[in-house]
């Protein structure tokens, strides 16, 4: 990673040190250092820092009259210009961040640090553009089990929950649906498991169900049938539940409503909602989209409320209720500080309405005014490229050979490019990023080794597409509607399918990529 610019140590108010380390001999090196402390750097483990705890603390004496910076309020993290903010009584401690192939990165972060500051940070030190879909996740190794942390949770607290014993880890990656269900509540919320109350039986407009949500005086209800693990057995039984504002309850007859049939399962308030990372395999659920409710205070498998959907968009419905009921207006704040921040400094100062629509197919550039021809004209330029010479990439040997090999080698530095990776996986990962229209991949097809496949994701659900080789006049050439529309190389491919639907259900919009930090 790149060091961070030299005006941004300022902000920081303290060291920032990150360290790296490989999933072979774990040794840890320094990747940058920020200016120096304005307090001691003290290093201590968990167990020094619960002794402490608990031991009355000395009045530490305040920071020189020459740094007023130092004594900036405790917590300014909704403010739009916020980054990692420190204080005359905050410590420091050692932590460490995982990415999805078990590398990591350790950070030397003050005591009061948020999840999205950690987030801020790495997206600084790696140039990240998309920062706002970077997330942190509680990975319950024990367990089997990890839940997104929300922009505003303190890591410290969540690792002092953890025992001393429980390899509990801190991941990092992108999660593109973060809060999706702000953009599109249609997409999280099926009709048919929404309703305003139990008294009335209303079902909700969708425009007016975020903001239900938010309001503590209204009582918005997800239902619907979930697989439930019996306790102290193996087996499963499907049963209807109701999420409401004061807590989880399941129906003891049916689909009944009546409070006299409503057991009472999980309160919100001190409990968390937790994905099952292999439902199927570790507790024999009938499918694999697995979630569970833990209690803060929960350390055994024992006590956690196992639940399974019958698809990734009821999880998701159910996961998002949670998060929403759970967090209310706090969630909309954290969705809304990065548009903000964009708001008060503007990336270019150049107005977007001055943008024009241009032509070059021809020997002239010209300014397209007919808005109904800027799709037709973007179609042909799309068409045309598969007719482009590949002359371009060598000048030496038979051009079918060369332009063979190139081809190979083009894609494999892409990073939406995944190699042999399973279909399993793939399905894995796209879910696992957020499943929102248009994440894909690109991947080897395992069943024919002369293939590729794309897998791509629509209304939560990942399809695959195979991309077959095809003869154009004596040269190599890849096609996802047998041979109809041809591409030279797969990246042509993609840049033409994020730009046009085609076959596809949706056009290519985010990658999915193997590695975040």
């Amino acid at each position: 990673m790149n060091n961070a610019p030299d005006d941004l140590s300022g902000s920081l108010g303290a060291k920032t040190e990150i360290y790296q380390s490989g999933p072979s001999n774990g040794s840890e090196a320094l990747v940058s250092l920020q200016e120096p402390l304005l307090t001691p750097n003290v290093k201590r483990s968990p167990c020094e820092c619960n002794r402490l705890k608990k031991q009355p603390r000395e009045e530490t004496p305040g920071p020189p009259a020459a740094l007023p910076e130092a004594v900036a309020p405790t917590l300014s993290h909704s403010a739009p210009g916020s980054f990692l903010p420190w204080t005359k009584t905050s410590a420091t401690q050692v932590i460490k961040i995982y990415n999805e192939d078990n590398t990591s990165r350790a950070v030397e972060v003050p005591s009061d640090i948020v999840a999205r500051d950690i987030c801020q940070l790495f997206a600084l030190k790696s140039h990240c553009i998309d920062e706002h879909s970077l997330m942190l996740y509680e990975h319950l190794s024990h367990l089997g089990i990890e839940r997104t942390i929300e922009d505003h949770e303190s890591i410290m607290e969540i690792i002092s929950s953890w025992g001393m014993d429980e390899d509990n880890r801190i991941h990092f990656r992108k999660n593109y649906a973060k809060y999706e269900f702000f953009r599109k509540p249609s997409d999280f919320f099926p009709d048919h498991m929404v309703s305003v109350s139990s008294e009335n039986n209303g079902v909700l407009d969708h425009s007016q169900l975020v903001e239900t949500f938010l309001s503590s005086s209204t009582c918005p209800e997800i239902h619907g049938h979930l697989h439930a693990k019996e306790p102290s057995k193996k087996s499963w039984k499907k049963l209807y539940f109701i999420l409401r504002r004061s807590g989880l309850y399941v129906s003891s007859k049916g689909t009944s409503k009546d409070p006299w049939h409503l057991q009472f399962i999980a309160d919100l308030t001190d409990s968390n909602v937790y994905t099952l990372l292999s439902a199927k395999k570790a507790h024999g659920a009938p499918t694999d989209f697995g979630f569970c409710v833990k209690s803060i205070k929960c350390t055994s498998s024992r006590d956690m409320k196992l639940l399974c959907a019958d698809d990734e968009q009821t999880r998701s419905c159910w996961i998002s209720a949670v998060r929403l009921l759970k967090h209310g207006m706090q969630l909309y704040q954290n969705f809304m500080q990065p548009h903000q921040k964009q708001k008060a400094s503007p990336m270019r100062s150049i107005s977007e309405n001055s943008l024009v629509a241009m032509d070059f197919s021809g020997q002239k550039s010209r300014v397209i005014e007919n808005p109904s021809e800027v799709l037709s004209v973007a179609m042909q330029e799309g068409l045309a490229w598969r007719r482009k010479s590949c002359h371009r990439l060598s000048s030496h040997g038979s051009p079918s050979a060369s332009q063979s090999s190139l081809n190979i080698a083009l894609h494999l530095a892409q990073p939406w490019f995944h190699g042999k990776l399973s279909r399993d996986e793939a399905q894995r990962l796209i879910t696992q990023q957020g499943p929102i229209d248009g994440l894909f991949l690109l991947r080897d097809s395992q069943s024919n080794p002369k293939t590729f496949v794309l897998s791509l994701c629509h209304m939560q659900k990942v399809k695959h597409f195979q991309i077959l080789p095809v003869d154009d006049a004596g040269e190599l050439a890849y096609s996802l509607d047998d041979g109809h529309t041809r591409f030279s190389d797969l990246i042509q491919l993609v840049e033409f399918y994020q730009l046009n639907r085609g076959v596809l259900p949706c056009k290519l919009k985010q990658h999915c990529s193997g590695t975040t930090l």
